[in-house]
């Protein structure tokens, strides 16, 4: 794939402080004409930015501090946006927030978190940009799910599920604009080398399947240049990994009652890594 395809684009790219979101802006910076960064943290926005403006000289970057559980806020940037002139032909809903743990010990607040940042934010996003998209003729969506979308995941309850809306809605938004000239994929990563997997679990724990995650890891530089590979492409979804992808791949073969075991037998074994935790601060993060 040619970076090139994305020549002159307006691209907006959410939970781009860091990990997979930073790198879709690093690696899009030396074609794109303008680039509009969403994320939490401004100090690591200014320097993202400082850094793209060196790639590419001529990069028009609007950087805008956002907490994206706070809907109040999310929509005002929207209308600044609608406002600004910027027409969007590429959106990354890349801002994802996870939970490592089991749901009866969550805490309430982190879970109504995971749903604002993972369904609500990212599909309002999508409701509010696609009518400029259609009034152009053109676009794309780049929706950052997981292949935890796929399965249910013992631990992960609450983000697995938030994914399979993701992965679904892509789908069904996929079908409902071929006419329109709009493509829609869907990114379905494993394991990501990012912070997020420090963010999302709860201290203190040992989590024994860490050593085993780590034989599927799929670096992040991949990770985006497979993504964007599948958006100049129009394919509906990437699973990044030749590994990642043979087992999701057989998986979805396995009967669901088979699953069912395996995912209870997962569960037992992880159910003495996880002591009960104090429940940390948590942050938006890129996606695994």
């Amino acid at each position: 794939m040619s970076i090139s395809f994305f020549a002159e684009c307006t691209v907006l790219i959410t939970g781009a402080s860091a990990g997979i979101g930073r790198e879709f802006a690093r690696q899009l910076a030396p074609a794109v004409n303008t680039m509009v960064l969403v994320a939490r943290r401004n100090e690591r926005l200014a320097a993202l930015e400082m850094e793209l403006r060196i790639i590419n000289p001529h990069l028009e970057v609007f950087s805008r501090q956002l907490d994206l559980r706070d809907h109040a806020a999310l929509e005002r940037f929207c209308n600044w946006l609608d406002e600004s002139g910027l027409s969007v032909d590429l959106l990354i809903n890349n801002a994802g927030l996870g939970d490592r743990g089991a749901f009866i010990d969550s805490e309430w607040e982190r879970v109504l978190a995971m749903l604002q940042v993972n369904i609500e934010t990212l599909t309002y996003l999508t409701y509010r940009i696609l009518p400029s998209m259609r009034k152009s003729g053109c676009g794309a969506i780049l929706n950052v799910s997981s292949v935890a979308s796929l399965v249910p995941v013992p631990h992960l309850a609450v983000y697995a599920a938030t994914k399979a809306y993701v992965t679904s809605f892509s789908e069904a938004l996929r079908a409902e604009l071929r006419s329109a000239n709009i493509s829609v994929t869907a990114l379905c990563p494993g394991p990501v080398p990012t912070e997020f997997d420090d963010v999302a679990r709860r201290e203190p724990q040992v989590n024994t399947a860490a050593a085993g995650r780590e034989m599927f890891s799929v670096p992040v530089q991949e990770v985006v240049r497979r993504a964007l590979n599948a958006v100049s492409r129009d394919k509906a979804r990437i699973i990044p990994g030749t590994l990642v992808n043979l087992s999701m791949t057989i998986f979805a073969f396995i009967p669901m009652y088979l699953k069912r075991l395996i995912l209870n037998a997962q569960a037992m074994r992880e159910k003495a890594s996880f002591v009960s935790p104090a429940h940390p601060k948590y942050e938006i993060s890129g996606m695994i």
